[in-house]
């Protein structure tokens, strides 16, 4: 009603513009005529609403029917879970009375599975069959039982795993020397040691792969390596490494002679070098004094005298003198011994005193050394005793050092000095032997 009385009035405000070119009786008609299509519009209007609400009420007795049946097919569906759960929870309570002893046995096989997959990880054996601990990670990373075959598995990888770790086998494989892959026949002593080309191998978990020690152990583990691996038949002496790597590291991070001694720094080196001269130069007195000891018993059993030796020269000098009373020979004779002795003892005083030296140079050291250590504990602390073994090695070194060289150059001074005793003692007693001929004519 409401837009016909607006569309009315349109009509009357548009009447009244075309007031001057249209007569009443037109505006009358048009009006009229106007009335009528808007009563036959909304009449078709009104038929549309009353059949789509008819239809509306059908689609919402449809919707209500099928909410209804939902909701009892819902109902059934919740009183079948529900069922389902009881039945489900009776099931794993029987499931779990049943399986008491297995869960059990569970629990071993997965724990056995990650022993032994860390095992194979680490094994020598591993080398040369790769891949084994990839078996075992169905049995260590599952939650459910382990089935027939992944028992089996396990029992067969333990067994393979004792069963090559007592065998002796030579197999081709690659091997990592100095950061190439070449290939390589190797000799596996069980699962303790690795041997290529007489050399020892170490095995890499992280590529599975054996690489060759960069350094090597001291020459007798190496000689027993080559023998075993130039043997075809027969037993061979062989050391092992039972802790697979731990004493065979040790042993290779153990210094030999030379970095023992470059541990020492520039003081071992002095101590080296005294020592190296004071040991040449002993055994050169030695030797020389021994030479002269043979040619003064040569002379002794000779009746002319000789010039190459103390004693001939002492004899020589009694027969200038031959016309000189007994008293002015025995002067004589003193001042030849006097001539000699010097000769005899020559170098005893430097041997004796590099003997001396060396175990002061060596305390020198071992200061140095100590001083290097408590620099390094106010600067870096405690904490790391890697920091402070420089200085403790040279300390100790040093020291050994000095002791090293001491000891053996005051065995050879004593020898030296004990032979140069004794040819003095021959001069003496020779000489006195000739005073006393002298005496009795």
């Amino acid at each position: 009603m409401k837009n016909l009385i607006l569309l009315s009035s349109f009509l009357i405000i548009t009447s009244s513009a075309f007031a001057d070119h249209l007569g009443l009786d037109q505006l009358l008609r048009e009006v009229k005529k106007t009335q009528g299509i808007e009563a036959r519009i909304n009449k078709s209007r009104e038929s549309q609403f009353l059949a789509d609400k008819n239809k509306q009420q059908h689609l919402l007795q449809a919707a209500l029917a099928t909410l209804e049946k939902q909701e009892h097919l819902s109902q059934q569906l919740k009183t079948h879970l529900d069922s389902n759960e009881e039945e489900l929870t009776l099931l794993e309570t029987e499931l779990k009375n049943r399986s008491g002893v297995l869960g059990e046995l569970f629990g071993v096989a997965k724990q056995a599975a990650r022993d032994l997959k860390a095992d194979l990880s680490q094994s020598l054996v591993s080398a040369q069959f790769p891949g084994r601990a990839d078996k075992l990670d169905s049995i260590a990373n599952s939650k459910a039982l382990p089935t027939i075959a992944q028992l089996e598995t396990l029992w067969y990888t333990l067994q393979h795993e004792m069963t090559e770790s007592g065998k002796v086998v030579h197999f081709t494989t690659q091997i990592q020397a100095a950061g190439n892959l070449q290939e390589a026949k190797v000799i596996r002593i069980g699962a303790f040691n690795a041997l290529a080309d007489g050399k020892y191998l170490e095995f890499l978990p992280d590529t599975s792969r054996l690489n060759l020690l960069a350094k090597q152990p001291e020459s007798k583990y190496l000689s027993m390596a080559s023998d075993l691996s130039e043997a075809t038949t027969g037993p061979v002496n062989m050391g092992i490494d039972p802790t697979r790597g731990v004493i065979l590291g040790m042993l290779i991070q153990a210094p030999n002679p030379l970095e023992r001694i470059n541990q020492g720094g520039i003081i071992g080196y002095i101590i080296l070098i005294m020592g190296a001269a004071g040991f040449i130069y002993a055994i050169f007195r030695w030797v020389t004094l021994t030479l002269i000891g043979n040619k003064m018993t040569t002379q002794l059993g000779s009746s002319d005298a000789s010039s190459d030796n103390p004693l001939g020269r002492i004899f020589i000098a009694a027969e200038q003198k031959e016309s000189v009373n007994t008293e002015n020979l025995e002067l004589v004779l003193d001042e030849a011994i006097t001539r000699e002795i010097p000769i005899l003892e020559k170098g005893l005083s430097m041997i004796k005193l590099l003997a001396a030296v060396a175990p002061l140079l060596g305390l020198l050291g071992t200061v140095t050394g100590m001083i290097a250590t408590f620099q390094s504990i106010s600067l870096f602390g405690t904490g790391d005793p890697k920091l402070m073994a420089n200085g403790i090695s040279q300390a100790l070194v040093t020291t050994m050092l000095g002791l090293c060289v001491a000891i053996p150059l005051l065995f050879l001074h004593s020898l030296v000095a004990s032979r140069s005793r004794m040819l003095v003692q021959i001069l003496d007693e020779q000489t006195a032997g000739l005073i006393s001929r002298r005496l009795e004519k």
